[in-house]
């Protein structure tokens, strides 16, 4: 059964701007490297969607330094996700302006790195982006999906710059 998708991903090789919805998510955090300590971020948020009855939803969201990993809530479900629990934090996001550049291959550091500097140099050839946030990993798909069709974005929050 197909996950109920947040908002669209941004194709593989294609570089945009796209406007996140506001939502309600839920928080798993730890030290170091996401690369570091994804496994141990997946469990408390598993639990959380379990024991909670909440359907899992695409993507998932991921800082890099410190670690964090997101879960999206669908807005069906929001009423399930009150409460932080089991190390696990809710909460509300605005929409959000971002720069994403899609990607396809493994969720690994190396990928996550080359498309992050090719999104930021994408970004400062457009004179008319400003960066206000450091860029994160967006993943689509599941654990079950070979590595060389999985689907990621890496997104950076910008705003347009005032005109003079």
């Amino acid at each position: 059964m197909a996950a109920e998708a947040a908002f669209p991903p941004t194709p593989p090789g294609k570089a945009e701007i796209k406007t996140l919805p506001a939502g309600r998510l839920l928080e798993s955090q730890g030290t170091g490297s996401y690369f570091e300590r994804s496994n141990n971020l997946f469990g408390p948020l598993f639990r959380y969607i379990s024991t909670h009855n909440i359907a899992m939803t695409t993507p998932v969201e991921a800082r890099i330094e410190p670690a964090k990993m997101y879960f999206w809530v669908s807005e069906k479900q929001v009423d399930k996700a009150k409460d932080d629990w089991g190390g696990v934090k809710v909460i509300d996001v605005p929409e959000r302006q971002v720069a994403a550049l899609g990607h396809r291959g493994g969720y690994n550091e190396s990928n996550y790195q080359a498309v992050k500097t090719a999104l930021l140099e994408w970004v400062a050839s457009q004179d008319y982006l400003e960066i206000v946030g450091e860029p994160f990993a967006v993943y689509w798909d599941g654990p079950m999906t070979p590595w060389f069709m999985r689907k990621f974005e890496v997104q950076v929050e910008v705003q347009f710059r005032q005109q003079s």
